[in-house]
């Protein structure tokens, strides 16, 4: 095939040719020398509010309120923010870490969990830690090879990596100290989240529950590693016993064998923590299969999935839990931002946790006792009515529970009003700024479901999760995926303002006293917004999209917004692809601004034409349809819908394996690029669904939709 490129394209390319190896930008004084080696301990991190210089653990504070007190950058000179540094992270997965910055040192982790200091000043590399992750750990991910941040404790860095291990690192010279196994190499547990570190023990979670896992929470010695404690957030098999009382109470919120699919709850995201209460605060996630027909036959709460749970962080001793969504089949997880604070309610200051979860619901609860305060739906919902005030709820739709009903069409979907990306609270506006969306989703029972290990299993027909093809009903379908920066007062319950986005994913949210409100968004931008009014105040052209939340610090008296992009998670993997925005997956990046930097980012380099033109179609029709089938329930997640990818995973309608059978089940069964990150699914797709799905996507790739992309990059 013949590629036509214009001289301006060329242009561009030799002009990124260039610039290769100028992606570390800024030129080094040696201030980061003449630092001391950064250490932190509980004083530091229990002042965390008052220190304006650091960002020290993963919230900035343990409350988690994501609020700067900086406030040198205002509302009256934003505009004058200007690039200061930025570095590139080699890698066009997803970034979605937020940075720990400790004495001048940046900490801030890419894709495989690969960790890189930086000096905060200039963005030059410090050091880098690889911790080569087993690429073919990646069909254990939902949700993209992310890692989400670290944790800084003494003088060492800590790290949970994709497949499982927790890492101590020496956070000066970037050498590995001691490296656990959180798992006991189980897949398909992953780890993406970030640890946090209290009185010397590190607290980690772990993924995997569409994988059939059992959740947990554990709590190991920074020193050594050695494991602490342990709390299940689901009951095992009865006749093994109960590791204590609570995980017997749960039990008794259970039917059927749950204990054979896993049961799902894990802590795969935020935690919070009191030290007034010493109480750590844990969410929840989702039931394992979603279908709780499968999971509990005969109903019940099924504790504690989508919980907010307090333990006490010395043993993980069980104090109080509140469960957002009983007998959760949605999944609509509690592993959302967990925010502390202190509101003012009928004339009464109380101590409350806030979260706003998948469900579309806005919580306020008192985070002593865990008794409901109040709660609203933040986004439009159609699976309950609202929570009740006097039980806390939810007043349920009958026809949103779904399993052994007809299919039915709901807001919000499985990814969420509001999904990982942080929210912020200011204390000076009295606000929660959310990164909302409306993601409706179609749900409906898988047909014939049998368990299968290491395989998506939801219980439910994930051909639904796959847009139409025919071009109106297309539209319609788009129209109603937004997304939105919400500012919402969690006291009348109400939002104050909202700020409309091109679409949904967008990025997490910092809050300042500068009277500001910065996120970046899923079409490549990152955007400051009047904390009071949500005025866009300035705007930065990103490259990429920007998922991950910003944070700021000052060195030398100079206050820096920092944040990492670069495009991908769960909907960009899924459906980045047809419903395309202005983002681009090419590039991991940190950028750093501060008030009249001039800084510019290399030139954007274009996206190759398609090297390859699919074969002509051939097979039959039920074998089309039969590999859309498999398609939807192994490859979607990865590969995108309709076979259509955003460019974080290979482009299956252009690969040259479409060419040949063999080299097709090679790679899809075999695992021949299984250190690429494409692992091989011998023990799930035989050789004639492998040729179907080849089949499938074939079809795809000679849509009238490819016809006409063909013909715009000069394709024969």
């Amino acid at each position: 095939m013949r590629m036509k490129l214009s001289r301006q394209t060329v242009s561009l390319i030799l002009l990124g040719i260039v610039a290769v190896g100028c992606g570390r930008q800024g030129t080094d004084s040696g201030a980061s020398e003449s630092r001391p080696a950064p250490t932190v301990d509980a004083a530091r991190l229990l002042a965390a509010s008052g220190d304006k210089e650091n960002w020290l653990t993963h919230g900035r504070t343990y409350d988690e309120q994501r609020f700067s007190t900086l406030d040198q950058v205002s509302t009256g000179n934003v505009s004058e923010l200007g690039l200061a540094w930025h570095f590139d992270i080699p890698t066009k997965r997803g970034v979605e870490a937020t940075p720990i910055i400790v004495d001048g040192r940046m900490f801030v982790t890419g894709s495989w969990s690969i960790l890189y200091a930086l000096d905060a000043a200039t963005g030059r590399e410090l050091w880098q830690f690889d911790p080569k992750v087993d690429k073919a750990w990646a069909r254990y991910g939902c949700c993209d090879v992310v890692n989400r941040g670290v944790a800084v404790w003494g003088d060492s860095v800590f790290l949970g990596t994709f497949d499982g291990y927790l890492v101590a690192i020496d956070a000066a010279s970037g050498e590995e100290r001691w490296r656990t196994d959180t798992i006991g190499r189980k897949p398909p547990y992953t780890i993406t989240g970030a640890p946090r570190v209290i009185d010397g023990l590190v607290i980690i979670g772990n993924g995997g529950a569409e994988f059939g896992v059992r959740g947990y929470v554990s709590a190991y010695s920074a020193e050594t590693g050695a494991l602490v404690w342990r709390f299940h957030t689901v009951p095992g098999n009865p006749e093994a016993g109960f590791e204590n009382d609570a995980m017997a109470e749960a039990a008794k919120t259970w039917k059927g064998e749950w204990w054979t699919f896993g049961g799902g709850g894990t802590v795969w995201d935020s935690m919070a923590y009191d030290p007034e209460l010493k109480l750590l605060y844990i969410g929840t996630g989702n039931g394992s299969p979603w279908n709780q027909g499968i999971r509990s036959p005969g109903g019940g709460d099924n504790l504690f999935l989508s919980s907010i749970v307090a333990l006490r962080p010395d043993s993980g001793e069980y104090v109080w839990h509140y469960q957002t969504t009983p007998g959760e089949t949605w999944d609509y997880t509690a592993t959302q931002h967990l925010v502390l604070a202190e509101l003012e309610i009928d004339g009464t200051t109380r101590s409350v946790i806030m979260q706003a979860p998948k469900n579309g619901f806005f919580y306020v609860l008192d985070r002593e006792t865990g008794e409901f305060l109040s709660a609203k739906n933040y986004v439009p919902v159609n699976w309950a009515t609202h929570i009740d005030p006097d039980s806390g709820r939810p007043v349920e739709i009958a026809d949103a529970r779904w399993p052994g009903k007809p299919p039915h069409l709901q807001l919000p979907g499985p990814l969420g009003g509001h999904n990982w990306h942080p929210m912020s609270f200011s204390p000076a506006t009295g606000l929660v700024y959310i990164p909302a969306q409306e993601l409706p989703f179609v749900y409906g029972d898988e047909a014939e479901f049998q368990f299968k290990d290491g395989a998506w299993n939801t219980g439910a027909n994930m051909a639904f999760a796959s847009f139409p093809t025919d071009e109106a009903t297309f539209a319609a379908v788009k129209a109603s995926m937004k997304g939105r920066l919400l500012a919402w007062d969690p006291v009348k319950q109400a939002a104050a303002w909202s700020f409309e986005h091109a679409g949904p994913w967008n990025g997490g949210v910092l809050s300042t006293s500068g009277g500001l409100v910065f996120q970046g968004t899923a079409d490549a931008h990152f955007a400051a917004y009047d904390a009071s009014t949500g005025e866009q105040l300035w705007k930065f052209f990103s490259q990429t999209g920007v998922v991950a939340a910003p944070v700021s610090y000052s060195i030398d008296g100079e206050q820096f917004v920092a944040v990492a992009a670069g495009w991908g998670g769960s909907y960009a993997l899924a459906y980045g692809g047809v419903m395309a925005t202005d983002s681009e997956a090419r590039v991991g990046r940190v950028l750093a601004f501060k008030l009249n930097a001039e800084g510019a980012l290399p030139p954007v380099l274009p996206f190759p034409p398609s090297p390859v033109k699919p074969p002509e179609p051939t097979a039959a029709p039920e074998t089309v349809a039969a590999g859309f089938h498999a398609y939807t329930t192994y490859c979607i997640v990865c590969h995108g819908d309709h076979a259509q990818s955003s460019g974080l995973t290979p482009n299956l309608r252009y690969t040259p394996a479409l060419a040949s059978t063999e080299l097709w089940s090679s790679i899809v069964r075999d695992g021949v690029r299984a250190q690429l990150g494409m692992p091989g699914y011998s023990d799930l797709i035989d050789a004639d669904m492998a040729e179907a799905i080849r089949a499938y996507v074939i079809a795809e790739a000679n849509s009238e939709r490819d016809s006409a992309y063909y013909e715009s990059v000069g394709g024969e």
